[in-house]
């Protein structure tokens, strides 16, 4: 897009959301590029944007995200309320990763060997997958909260089923106290067929062997070359990073952490992100005013998030001032499980 282009539609979104008035309420999550942050009413994290739903009095929410935070979004929303996705088929490849009918077979082994196993899905899923979740006890959690929602899900059973991220589901672990031989991932082959019970029935921790792309790029090498190349400098990871880099770094929090840990440097510090370029590059400047440095540990974007445009917001944004706009819509019969898994994370968390 020329700067022509983009001065067009950058003045057309702001006269479509002036048009629209209090009817509409932009969100972006912070992985979007800054010309689709410039125009978001508020920006956040999973766990804030999840929390933000209710709180939203306008009729139309544009959600500037992949598809399960717009699915998210819609099943905590009022019934006057619609949610609208600029790209509907923007997905999350970690969240495909986890089948919904193979998590339940395994909670039906699970239940029919004696264990009592309680699910935690990453809010990284499928309706379908949270689901499944909340039908069996479980609940859904956020990189923010994922030690406060194990550390719920201990207290209820004999262990804890963590999905679809195997890096995240072993850092909590760690933290947590868990040790490693009491973790087990978990063989998803033929449809959870494949999994070995007895081997389940020893551990505290069942881990789905799904990872994000974006945080799995970053390696251990690249920790080693960034402390060389920076004496003293501060490594801050995403906990969905593998647990040898979260390990070897000074930090390892939710977006909203490594906002944080930013915001408070002082002048002269040099800070390697190992989380999605986007947010990186917009902290990088943000933290250059302040005379503090911020690199990307490696260069790693998400190019699903990518796919919402500047161009797919205004054309959002039209089709609500036109009548034409299609909201996301929830299967009925999958809604009812994942609200609850939904609620009984923010009811914790309150």
């Amino acid at each position: 897009m020329n700067n022509t282009a983009s001065a067009s539609v950058r003045d057309e979104i702001r006269e479509l959301k002036k048009r629209l008035g209090d009817d509409v309420y932009v969100v972006g999550h912070h992985y979007q590029c800054d010309e689709v942050i410039e125009h978001c009413d508020a920006r956040g994290d999973s766990l804030e944007l999840a929390r933000m739903v209710s709180s939203i009095r306008a009729r139309h929410i544009v959600f500037c995200g992949v598809y399960f935070m717009g699915e998210s979004a819609a099943l905590l929303a009022n019934l006057s309320q619609r949610v609208y996705l600029p790209e509907p088929d923007a997905e999350c490849f970690m969240a495909k990763t986890a089948s919904a009918a193979t998590a339940a077979v395994m909670m039906e082994k699970f239940a029919a060997s004696g264990k009592k196993v309680i699910p935690v899905a990453y809010v990284n899923s499928t309706l379908a997958l949270k689901n499944v979740v909340g039908r069996f006890g479980g609940t859904v959690c956020t990189s923010a909260n994922a030690e406060k929602m194990v550390r719920w899900a201990l207290e209820r059973g004999d262990s804890v089923f963590f999905l679809p991220d195997r890096n995240l589901g072993r850092n909590v672990g760690r933290a947590l106290g868990i040790a490693p031989e009491d973790t087990l991932v978990l063989d998803i082959r033929q449809n959870g067929e494949a999994v070995d019970i007895n081997a389940a029935a020893r551990a505290k921790l069942l881990v789905w062997p799904g990872s994000c792309a974006i945080h799995a790029r970053f390696w251990l090498k690249h920790v080693n070359e960034a402390r060389k190349a920076a004496p003293g400098c501060q490594i801050v990871v995403h906990p969905e990073c593998s647990p040898e880099v979260v390990l070897a770094s000074d930090v390892s929090g939710s977006t909203t952490s490594i906002i944080r840990c930013v915001r408070n440097a002082a002048a002269g510090d040099i800070i390697y992100i190992g989380t999605e370029a986007h947010l990186v590059w917009r902290l990088a400047a943000e933290a250059a005013q302040r005379g503090v440095t911020v690199k990307p540990l490696r260069l790693s974007a998400c190019s699903c998030m990518a796919q919402v445009t500047p161009e797919k917001l205004r054309d959002t944004l039209r089709d609500i001032v036109e009548g034409s706009a299609s909201p996301v819509r929830v299967a009925e019969e999958e809604a009812g499980g994942a609200r609850l898994a939904l609620q009984r994370m923010l009811d914790v968390c309150r």
